[in-house]
């Protein structure tokens, strides 16, 4: 099921299921709004999005608020945090699935994002904050990427961002530090075509035995992680995933750029896969443009993605999102 795409004078709609707009300075809600605006669309916001300590009822309430509200047709989150996943057993998924429309975050919406697609079949979005938006530095591809996969419904390739940045913006939008991108690298070649999953790595594990679980049979999975992992963590939250059911049947996994306080090498990274038997088989590139650095692209989880990586050339390509 995967949502109506946008057009000029639709609405979006604001939430905030884990941290408040309270974090988020005037100056970056004003520059996210001016944004949104300059794409056609009307901004607003949940009742509760600037509530300093939401309770889950709150919380909840925004987003089956946002659901309803027929004149809402995209719902992105605010930014991420710790907690969303305290939410999943309150939301009313049958009105989702009478309901659907975009719905859009990372970081820690990744449990959202996956359990409402299990639970209702609709396709959801791994993809910017609203507060991501009020960046004024290096966001043109993330803003790019954003608008071809809600403005769009032909297929398209995604290729890595020119440069990359891992600095703290949000503390000063004027001290930033770029990296030139040498594009994706090839840790294990293969052609795969499945259905993609994935976000945050640690946070899409706290769905593990729980039917918020989305199914990783014939998935193709796209996962990152952030400052606070480390090539240990990241291994063990790996491997965890590898011990769910169907995962003998992933397709093909792109990994997202480490945070530079990770300390992860990509020669590290590539030891660590080598480890994985269940990997031999499938391809397997790294260093893709989504995630917690800057930029990011955005990818539906649940639509179906195209993964060929040989001979040097990586392509990766959503098909249905």
């Amino acid at each position: 099921m995967i949502p109506m795409k946008l057009q000029a004078g639709d609405e979006l709609r604001v939430i905030s299921p884990a941290e408040s707009m309270t974090l988020i300075n005037d100056d970056t809600r004003n520059l996210a709004i001016k944004r949104l605006e300059e794409m056609g669309l009307i901004v607003s916001f949940s009742t509760y999005a600037y509530e300093d300590r939401p309770s889950i009822a709150q919380r909840v309430s925004d987003i089956h608020e946002a659901f309803l509200d027929p004149n809402v047709k995209i719902i992105l989150t605010t930014i991420g945090g710790y907690n969303s996943n305290q939410l999943l057993s309150y939301i009313d998924y049958d009105l989702i699935s009478k309901k659907p429309k975009i719905f859009c975050g990372f970081s820690d919406i990744t449990a959202l994002a996956n359990a409402i697609y299990k639970k209702t079949g609709l396709v959801t979005y791994s993809g910017p904050h609203f507060s991501t938006l009020g960046m004024k530095k290096g966001i043109s591809y993330t803003v790019e990427h954003f608008k071809n996969t809600f403005f769009n419904d032909v297929p398209f390739t995604i290729q890595t961002s020119d440069l990359w940045s891992d600095d703290a913006w949000f503390l000063d939008q004027e001290k930033r530090i770029f990296h030139n991108h040498d594009g994706y690298e090839i840790i294990n070649e293969g052609h795969a075509v499945g259905t993609s999953i994935g976000g945050n790595l640690c946070t899409l594990n706290l769905l593990q035995g729980t039917e918020f679980m989305p199914p990783l049979e014939s998935a193709i999975l796209l996962l990152e992680d952030d400052l606070l992992s480390n090539v240990q963590t990241f291994d063990r939250d790996l491997q965890s995933l590898i011990h769910q059911p169907g995962f003998a049947n992933v397709k093909g996994l792109i990994i997202g750029r480490f945070q530079e306080a990770s300390n992860v090498s990509l020669d590290s990274l590539k030891e660590v896969i080598q480890t994985k038997d269940t990997l031999t088989s499938i391809p397997v590139i790294a260093k893709a443009s989504f995630g917690h650095t800057t930029p990011q692209f955005t990818f539906p989880i649940g639509g179906k993605v195209q993964l060929s990586a040989s001979n040097h050339h990586v392509s990766v390509r959503l098909i249905e999102f």
